[in-house]
């Protein structure tokens, strides 16, 4: 994340996708929030331990700006990934863009190696 030394507590993606059926033929996530706000995610970006949906920042639950009541986080990617407001999350066979993908965002948004813009 960009900003060190924050504390989450939340519900591991794994956790909340060992209580529905998976289609095996899913690779992609996306997440639906309040809003109408959607963001898509590679499926291996968010099992595996690598994405949670937050409930709690700093011991205290999370506040509507920050995307409370709850907010995925997927803290190895940039931010607009860890949807705020989110409602629910739709596995996918077949990619497709969220917001600000279909705006001209990186598809998948590694800071690493700098995924800002489509082209990057």
């Amino acid at each position: 994340m960009s900003k060190l030394g924050t504390e989450w507590e939340g519900v591991s993606v794994d956790t909340l996708f060992e209580q529905v059926a998976l289609d095996p033929n899913a690779g992609y996530v996306m997440a639906f929030c309040y809003g109408g706000y959607t963001t898509n995610l590679p499926l291996p970006d968010v099992v595996g331990g690598k994405a949670f949906v937050a409930y709690k920042y700093d011991g205290r639950p999370l506040a509507p700006e920050h995307g409370g009541p709850a907010r995925l986080v997927v803290p190895h990617l940039y931010f607009w990934k860890s949807a705020k407001w989110v409602r629910g999350l739709r596995l996918l066979e077949e990619d497709q863009p969220g917001f600000w993908e279909s705006m001209g965002y990186h598809n998948r948004g590694d800071p690493w190696k700098e995924e800002r813009y489509r082209g990057d």
